[in-house]
């Protein structure tokens, strides 16, 4: 076996790569076909295989001439039209960004993890985790943020803070090729979406101020996405959040009946 194999090899046994865990890789209309190929090449790199793009640029020789010998990976990515396909079926979201955020827009990147700590927090959890990573130039759009359930970004020199697509994904995967998933498992993505819709339709009950609705309604699932919930905390959830509807619109109910009577 050549040295450079021989020693590959056994870092990799050292580091534990050998990882189970459910993790897709998302690119959002990558620009260049060459950080493509790149990325797959870092992907079979870490053991991970599940690739989906978002309106990819075209993918040709330079693509494959990156992949070298993750092509497979390549011709196997799935290509789709929006994200909301890419993460239909996925119970956590986490969008990779390399931008603190402006104060207009601050609430939408934090709190912001590193692959160590994110690590930290998938490990022992049993169910399928989306990672997105955004365009080369200008990254994820303020709805696409709103779709992570979680934030990271990689610890960077702020001499040049700005990471290469595939570098990026080449770190996150290192961290993330040593997760070991556990007996913990996730609540299916549609009750998830069920109990922020829930949770929205409360905020309407109770008359939250409108203008602070879409801030409160990110918050409470970034709140809940890092819980990583369970399918029985889930449903404990939704049946307390009824209780709570079921008791204000009683509350309503008897008022205007009082108001009745009194006219």
């Amino acid at each position: 076996m050549p040295l450079l194999a021989y020693v590959g090899k056994k870092q990799k046994e050292a580091v534990g790569c050998t990882h189970n865990m459910d993790l897709r890789v998302v690119l959002v209309e990558p620009l260049y076909q060459g950080n493509v190929g790149s990325v797959t090449r870092a992907m079979k790199n870490f053991g991970f295989s599940d690739l989906i793009l978002v309106n990819p640029c075209k993918l040709e020789g330079e693509a494959r001439a990156m992949s070298s010998h993750a092509r497979d990976l390549l011709e196997s990515a799935r290509k789709v039209s929006s994200l909301e396909e890419a993460i239909e079926d996925c119970s956590i979201v986490i969008g990779t960004t390399g931008i603190a955020g402006s104060r207009f827009d601050l609430h939408l990147r934090v709190p912001g993890y590193t692959p160590g700590e994110m690590k930290d927090r998938l490990s022992g959890i049993d169910g399928k985790v989306a990672v997105l990573f955004g365009r080369e130039d200008n990254g994820f759009t303020k709805e696409e943020l709103k779709k992570c359930d979680m934030i990271m970004t990689i610890p960077t020199s702020d001499v040049y803070p700005v990471m290469n697509l595939s570098h990026a994904v080449a770190v996150v995967l290192y961290e993330f090729s040593s997760i070991v998933s556990g007996d913990t498992p996730l609540a299916d993505p549609f009750d998830i979406r069920l109990l922020y819709d829930h949770l929205s339709e409360l905020l309407d009950d109770i008359d939250y101020p409108e203008h602070k609705k879409e801030k409160t309604d990110l918050m409470l699932r970034r709140i809940f996405g890092r819980a990583c919930l369970m399918p029985r905390e889930v449903q404990t959830l939704r049946g307390i959040l009824r209780k709570v509807q079921r008791t204000c619109q009683a509350e309503d109910e008897q008022q205007g009946t009082s108001a009745a009577n009194d006219d």
